[in-house]
């Protein structure tokens, strides 16, 4: 044992788990670490922001990029409390990240200090994101910290992955015990969360997959998560079965494979919920089954389930059977589950490219139908630019490795429906919580993950002003991230479904200046250039090609301001409800109901 500060403890644990950064905001509370990183800046980088939900979306998009966590750091007050909506986001997309938050000292826990959070229990920011996380931690004494933070770690990667609190008071940052501080590769080397399920319902999976001319496999977050693309690719080519992907798991499988059928949903593609309300298997790899997914659940319009035979691996036991009856509920590991899958598959069949030819044509053509829908608008010369068009040329130019990261708003719908993805993790969103400023914010955590990488932020206008601090750490820290803001002047999502129910009743969802009503937004390339990045403004489509090549060649921090036709309406495929509201009719298609 030696004698250590609790902050040399934490951040000594920080190198042994090869974390490379931290990003954070400093304060009071958090001081006395920022000394016990000073002396390690060769082995861990501190990164500091300008407001703390941008540590956190940084953190949260760095996990989804690299598969490895990193941590924030946050002081009391205001500090800790502005770092939740980056902490939910995280956990309702299973990404991982250690949250160090500073506390007030304990010989101050109930006296009222200075932003002690404390009227119903003492020093409690753990209450603070205790819904958010998967388990707050509260070393009160130094000698509780190697405990508090091996287990932390464990607790953050092992099941389903999510971000995990360590809430430190000030005097345990500087005061000192004699501690050992742990080896994670002797308490977490030997933990695996892997399992492949049940050797007996691997081999039900086959032969269900196998009885039916009419398979689908919907691959969806756990399965990007658990590295699963190879296996998946080597399963749906050997028994012909298409597949379908969640928002989160675009990119699993190639988006221009003839296998794929692109995202499920109200925004999805016609196919992919053609696929999955007509197929009859469907398995599912890591998914969560939601309302904005699953059409809010109304049968007919993604899901048939039943008569649809529901094949559901999941990691989360939490998840099986909760919104469909599962024919076959797997406990498992996605990955995992298709090595056994594959592995069987392999002994018993023999590829034949004729399996499920009739059920594959059917899809192609829905495919061709889909295609011959929207074509029209993927070379429109309209002024302002069309989404599609837009979408259509960032796909172009972007590398086929490049990693978009959409921001919340109506240009996410857009990109679900119409951007390929061509590997797991190259198009990163908030999902679960839809956080306007992950997108924004979170470009920077990709980059640093991926720094040969084009990494880009497609953000609406709303939320890239939410969080424009985020220039000002690009710039600080030279990360040559890109941000496309697109520009339609207004809430214009929510402008959309307030107008679809009250018609010519709109109030605070355009961004209007008061006395004339004339559209207004900042000029955010000039706001670029006033933190010290680049910027452009493109207000035709056949200029953005030209500037989107020159802010990557540029390589530096770089806003391009697109003006983008705001009365477009991104076609559904699919439907969703906010009760007592009726539901839409998808734009596109129509109900599909088996019994």
């Amino acid at each position: 044992m030696a004698r250590m500060r609790g902050a040399d403890i934490i951040a000594e644990y920080l190198v042994k788990e090869k974390v490379p950064y931290i990003f954070g905001l400093c304060g009071h509370g958090i001081i006395g670490f920022l000394d016990a990183l000073y002396d390690r800046q060769d082995k861990i980088k501190a990164m500091t922001v300008r407001h703390e939900q941008a540590a956190g979306h940084m953190a949260d998009a760095y996990f989804r990029v690299a598969h490895k966590p990193v941590a924030t750091f946050t002081s009391c007050g205001p500090g800790s409390t502005n770092l939740p909506t980056a902490v939910a986001s995280a956990m309702m997309d299973s990404s991982a990240f250690l949250a160090i938050t500073g506390n007030v000292p304990t010989s101050q826990f109930n006296r009222s200090p200075f932003q002690e959070t404390g009227r119903y229990y003492q020093a409690e920011y753990p209450n603070v994101l205790r819904p958010y996380v998967k388990r707050s931690f509260q070393p009160t004494r130094v000698d509780m910290i190697p405990l508090a933070i091996r287990q932390a770690f464990k607790t953050m990667l092992t099941g389903r992955t999510g971000p995990v609190q360590i809430d430190i008071p000030l005097n345990c940052f500087a005061e000192e015990a004699d501690v050992e501080v742990p080896e994670p590769e002797l308490w977490r080397g030997g933990i695996t969360s892997s399992g492949a399920g049940n050797p007996i319902l691997v081999e039900e999976t086959l032969e269900l997959l196998l009885g039916t001319d009419t398979p689908c496999i919907l691959a969806g977050h756990g399965a990007v998560l658990s590295e699963a693309a190879p296996e998946l690719r080597k399963l749906v080519e050997l028994l012909n079965i298409p597949v379908a992907t969640t928002a989160n798991g675009k990119g699993i499988i190639p988006e221009d494979h003839p296998l794929s059928l692109g995202a499920i949903g109200r925004n999805g593609t016609y196919m992919a919920n053609e696929a999955c309300r007509s197929c009859d298997v469907l398995l599912g790899l890591g998914v969560k089954f939601d309302d904005r997914q699953s059409s809010a659940w109304i049968p007919g319009y993604t899901f048939n389930i039943p008569p649809t035979k529901l094949i559901h691996v999941e990691i989360d036991p939490d998840e099986l059977g909760r919104n469909y009856p599962p024919t076959l509920g797997i406990l498992g590991d996605a990955r995992a589950f298709l090595r056994e899958l594959l592995t069987l598959a392999e002994i018993r069949v023999k590829k034949d490219e004729k399996r499920n030819k009739a059920w594959l044509d059917e899809i192609q053509r829905w495919r061709r139908g889909w295609v011959e829908f929207n074509s029209p608008h993927f070379t429109s010369e309209v002024v302002p630019i069309r989404p599609e068009r837009l979408v259509k040329d960032v796909r172009a130019i972007m590398p086929r490795d490049g990693i978009v990261l959409s921001d919340v708003g109506e240009h996410h719908n857009w990109l679900l429906q119409f951007y390929e993805a061509y590997e797991p993790g190259t198009m990163l969103q908030s999902w679960g919580f839809a956080s306007m400023g992950f997108g924004v914010c979170g470009v920077l955590g990709a980059k640093l993950a991926a720094p040969d990488r084009v990494c880009v932020s497609i953000c609406g206008d709303g939320g890239f002003m939410m969080t424009p601090h985020i220039l000002c750490t690009a710039v600080e820290y030279d990360i040559p991230a890109i941000w496309i803001v697109w520009n339609n002047y207004g809430w214009n999502v929510i402008r959309h479904q307030a107008n679809g129910a009250w018609p010519n009743r709109e109030i605070v969802t355009s961004f209007k200046k008061d006395e004339s009503g004339e559209l207004y937004n900042p000029d955010f390339a000039a706001l670029a250039k006033a933190c010290g990045a680049n910027g452009a403004k493109v207000e035709k489509p056949g200029d953005f090609k030209d500037v989107f090549q020159h802010a990557i060649k540029s390589n530096e921090p770089f806003v391009i301001d697109v003006v983008v036709e705001r009365e477009a309406k991104a076609p559904s495929v699919g439907t969703w409800v906010l009760p007592p509201f009726p539901y839409p009719e998808p734009s596109y298609g129509k109900r599909n109901l088996r019994t």
